[in-house]
């Protein structure tokens, strides 16, 4: 593997357009590891909320009209995969590999800011999907609410818990097994 070919490392809000064609490219993510720290202490207070008794919308309540409704605490990851699956609502042809995986590497550095409280086990899988030739599919039409990337999102997420379709080695199959094809 020569420089050209490694994984690009990337630091949240000093990502350039030049970085940004390389992805589209082709060439791999990793983030710039100065940002675990940031992750790891938002990752912490979503943990410590999520085992609290006070509510705390969309990790142990319900959403939109349910945000009062308390989801108890053996059902919260149930929770979490039913409002990726939910959002799987897109149609039409999937979007083209270097959009998506560009999408997947622009997610990493939006998470890697580590303002989302996500666990680093979800930015290290994304990173390990872009570099073993994981590609989720995306519609290219449709989405919900007003930012307009939810459904694209949560097609690209279905495939990290195992639910949806990827392409590996160009072939489509479904989430888990992509997965599983690549460890």
């Amino acid at each position: 593997m020569n420089d050209r070919d490694a994984p690009i490392a990337l630091a949240p809000g000093q990502v350039t357009l030049d970085d940004l064609v390389q992805l589209l490219a082709g060439r791999a993510v990793l983030l710039d590891a100065s940002f675990w720290p940031r992750i790891e202490a938002a990752a912490n207070i979503v943990a410590k909320a999520a085992h609290a008794d006070l509510p705390v919308y969309g990790i142990n309540t319900g959403f939109g009209k349910l945000a009062s409704a308390r989801i108890a605490a053996d059902q919260t990851t149930l929770l979490q995969r039913n409002l990726i699956v939910s959002h799987c609502c897109g149609v039409g042809p999937s979007t083209p590999e270097p959009i998506v995986r560009l999408m997947m590497a622009l997610k990493i550095i939006s998470l890697g800011r580590g303002a989302s409280g996500v666990r680093r086990e979800v930015i290290e899988q994304l990173q390990a999907m872009i570099i073993r030739g994981v590609c989720p599919l995306v519609p290219q039409q449709g989405s919900v609410g007003a930012s307009g990337d939810l459904a694209p999102l949560a097609h690209m997420t279905a495939v990290m818990i195992g639910e949806g379709q990827a392409l590996v080695d160009g072939q489509t199959v479904p989430g888990r097994e992509a997965l599983a094809a690549v460890g």
